[in-house]
């Protein structure tokens, strides 16, 4: 047996016992989700009974009663979470690393301070914000209502995350839990972004300097187009999270009074596990694979095909 062979088969027996782990508790149990989404289980007894497409359509149709009510508008909050939380993520994160770049003086503490949040669960971030948010009552409210009656500025004060107000098919309550989930995810997209600008060859912005161009031109012109690979990576990553959130939502707000701040997550969560609903459970599971595998394997797909053409 010749040396790169063998080198190639000990590479391989060092990779097997992942291989076999992760075929069977990741693809073996997706395969049996898939399975149990397809039969007639609702109840502790399992029953496999092949039922089809009966279970997904019960979520979208009116077949489905109160759940497929209750789906449409997790769909609608998954939609409107995500879309803010990834433009509070990106837009913050990128002038706090605007800022940052400038070199200015404590440099170091500001990025530990903005780092701090990911070194929290999302489950102790739910609860602290809970506590920020909780509105208490009006003759004794708490959080950020007491804090504005201490300024007054009773008029302000509001039902945070327990409010059942809407814009269209956007529930406000929605907005408490968008911040929370942006101030603790707000330090990655910094971090990237920062890393992106570091780098950057000083001398692109000397040469543009030098032909007469502002500091906000170079950065629209010359840094942000070069930062748009950053960008890409930083939505990707932060979307596959919003699209299976469950932990922070769970802790902070539950699915809230009217599901105005409740998500597939949750409503898979109390399917499952507390109503006994297994089938119906397994199906909205897969519903959320389709939903972050819709995002994240073109994005695979397009950086595999890159390494390739490299």
């Amino acid at each position: 047996m010749s040396q790169a062979r063998k080198e190639r088969w000990i590479a391989f027996l060092t990779l097997l016992p992942s291989i076999i782990l992760l075929a069977i508790f990741v693809y073996g149990f997706i395969g049996w989700t898939l399975r149990v989404s397809l039969s007639a289980w609702d109840g502790i007894t399992p029953d496999y009974t092949w039922v089809g497409l009966t279970n997904f359509n019960h979520l979208f149709t009116k077949a489905g009663g109160v759940s497929a009510v209750r789906f449409r508008i997790d769909l609608w909050n998954t939609l409107f979470f995500t879309i803010f939380f990834l433009l509070g993520c990106v837009m913050v994160g990128l002038i706090l690393a605007i800022l940052l770049d400038q070199k200015i003086r404590g440099e170091g503490v500001f990025r530990t301070i903005y780092l701090f949040p990911m070194a929290l669960s999302f489950v102790v971030t739910g609860v602290v914000w809970q506590w920020i948010f909780a509105p208490g009552t009006p003759s004794r409210p708490r959080g950020i209502n007491a804090l504005l009656g201490l300024f007054g500025l009773e008029q302000l004060q509001w039902r945070w995350y327990t409010s059942t107000e809407s814009i269209g098919p956007f529930h406000v309550a929605l907005i408490p839990v968008i911040i929370a989930a942006a101030w603790q995810m707000t330090g990655y997209t910094m971090a990237m972004y920062l890393a992106g600008l570091r780098g950057i060859p000083e001398e692109l912005r000397e040469a543009a300097r030098v032909d007469g161009a502002s500091e906000s031109y170079i950065y629209r012109r010359i840094i942000l187009p070069m930062l748009r690979p950053i960008t890409l990576s930083a939505l990707i990553v932060l979307g596959h999270i919003s699209l299976k959130i469950f932990d922070l939502i769970y802790t902070m707000t539950g699915k809230g009074p009217g599901f105005v701040t409740d998500v597939p997550g949750i409503f898979m969560f109390e399917t499952t596990f507390q109503g006994n609903h297994y089938a119906q459970g397994a199906a909205i599971s897969i519903i959320m694979l389709v939903m972050v595998a819709a995002v994240v394997i073109p994005y695979l797909v397009s950086s595999l095909r890159g390494e390739v053409e490299r």
